[in-house]
């Protein structure tokens, strides 16, 4: 395990609260469910997971070495392909905190087990992780792919162009019906422009739908 943090650090890494690569846990319990982040960090931009900090920042402590041996098992048991962490300690007030890091993975997706022999990836948006989409797994697909790509530019690419030029955005059933797409067709159509950052995977009130990237973003 790495050397321990600075206890100052640590408060400000607490004062940042929960955000996009960042998470606080009471406990660990479940090396499934522990596994879940670790696949939503490694396939969004890393993070660290706080250990023994409640959901309010209030540092708990862990109270034995359970939960280092959980977090192992989440990365090298329940994660495919297994991920690396680093491990670091802080103590503040006869209190320890586990401070786990999370690369992000260079290549993707990192799926978590949530039954036996089924897994899922997961994404990280804001501070909550959340299943992985078609297109984000077409998109990682594409991206790891030997063969090179073209963005087509076809009657039906073109009318995905026009239709969130028009309108703002769309879901991937929206364009299968205007299209008259297959849904797998669709997923492809729309994640070649989000791999090549034309278009921008976007999710709101738990939905996820597809617009045009601006030059600024």
């Amino acid at each position: 395990m790495k050397p321990v943090f600075d206890k100052y650090d640590l408060q400000q890494l607490i004062a940042e609260g929960e955000h996009r690569q960042q998470d606080f846990k009471f406990e660990i319990s479940d090396a499934r469910k522990i596994a879940r982040s670790l696949s939503a960090f490694a396939n969004t931009d890393g993070g660290r997971l706080l250990i023994g900090v409640k959901d309010n920042g209030r540092i708990a402590g862990v109270h034995s070495d359970e939960e280092v041996y959980m977090i192992e098992a989440a990365a090298r048991l329940y994660c495919l392909p297994p991920v690396e962490i680093d491990m670091h300690t802080c103590s503040v007030d006869g209190k320890t905190v586990l401070i786990a890091e999370i690369p992000k993975a260079a290549e993707k997706p990192v799926q978590a087990q949530v039954a036996p022999g089924k897994y899922r990836a997961y994404v990280r948006i804001a501070d909550e992780n959340i299943l992985a989409t078609a297109v984000h797994l077409a998109v990682w697909r594409q991206k790891n792919s030997a063969r090179g790509a073209l963005v087509e530019y076809t009657e039906r690419e073109q009318m995905l162009l026009d239709y969130l030029a028009g309108h703002g955005a769309i879901t991937v059933s929206k364009y299968s019906r205007l299209a008259r797409l297959s849904h797998k067709s669709a997923v492809e159509h729309i994640a070649r422009f989000v791999r090549f950052g034309l278009i921008e995977i976007c999710f709101e009130h738990h939905k996820f739908f597809y617009r045009l990237r601006t030059s600024d973003e």
